[in-house]
């Protein structure tokens, strides 16, 4: 039971750090904050993501170039460019890396008003600290694993980050329906998002991606909305676009 809840916890505080802080703050730039609060979010991602963290200013970087590039052969990560899900994942890995050590030459465009705290993002992808949490995480499956079968979660939690962009960045890509016709293949993969937490409403947020409510239909819930909305509503961050009202729109099959 422990084991479960460890794996739940992890998983969607995990998802929130990666929804909130990487994806609709530091590259959308949905909301501001200020930089003792910035400084604070990227402790609070680096501990729910342990040995999955990714840099906030590169994953705004790749994030941006994938909104640019959709579908393109410049996508850091499409399906349309892979045979499968492993090997785009792999590619998108590449991409990352490539940017975080500034292997690749970065549009400016993509550069504008990013998250930064240099020194403390080169320790937390430093291999020291990635086997650091990979020896806790395998320490606290010793102490409260009660089945050898639970040992399967282990490779989950470690690579926590890698499964949630498999399940949007390929899924969200083939499977689902629409809302918005656009030129891509983006698509809502969840009629109700309860494991996602508002990112499986992918084609939304491609029609509107710096609106801070991934969700658009009456059923579309987004359990991060209410959380910033709290979050400005006590000052800790400052929405600066207009929350957009959700419309009635018509369907169309995948």
């Amino acid at each position: 039971m422990i084991i479960f809840l460890f794996f739940v916890a992890i998983w969607y505080l995990s998802l929130f750090s990666q929804t909130f802080f990487q994806h609709r703050y530091a590259a959308h730039g949905a909301f501001t904050m200020s930089k003792s609060w910035e400084k604070a979010f990227f402790i609070f991602t680096y501990i729910t993501q342990g040995s999955s963290y990714m840099s906030p200013k590169a994953y705004a970087i790749m994030h941006r170039m994938h909104h640019a590039y959709t579908d393109t052969d410049l996508d850091p990560h499409s399906p349309s460019n892979s045979k499968n899900i492993f090997s785009m994942m792999w590619k998108t890995r590449s991409v990352y890396q490539d940017i975080l050590h500034e292997k690749i030459t970065i549009d400016p465009r993509f550069k504008k008003n990013l998250p930064g705290w240099d020194k403390f993002d080169k320790f937390a992808n430093g291999s020291f600290s990635r086997l650091l949490w990979v020896g806790i995480y395998i320490t606290f499956f010793i102490l409260f694993a009660t089945s050898p079968w639970q040992y399967l979660l282990l490779p989950i939690v470690i690579s926590m980050g890698a499964f949630h962009g498999a399940i949007v960045n390929w899924f969200a890509h083939k499977y689902g329906y629409i809302n918005f016709k656009l030129k891509n293949t983006s698509m809502n993969l969840l009629f109700v998002d309860v494991l996602m937490l508002g990112e499986s409403y992918h084609n939304n947020h491609h029609k509107h991606p710096a609106s801070v409510n991934f969700g658009r239909r009456w059923h579309e819930i987004d359990p991060v909305f209410p959380i910033i909305r709290l979050l400005a509503f006590i000052g800790v961050i400052k929405l600066v676009k207009p929350k957009v009202k959700p419309v009635h729109v018509r369907v169309s099959a995948a």
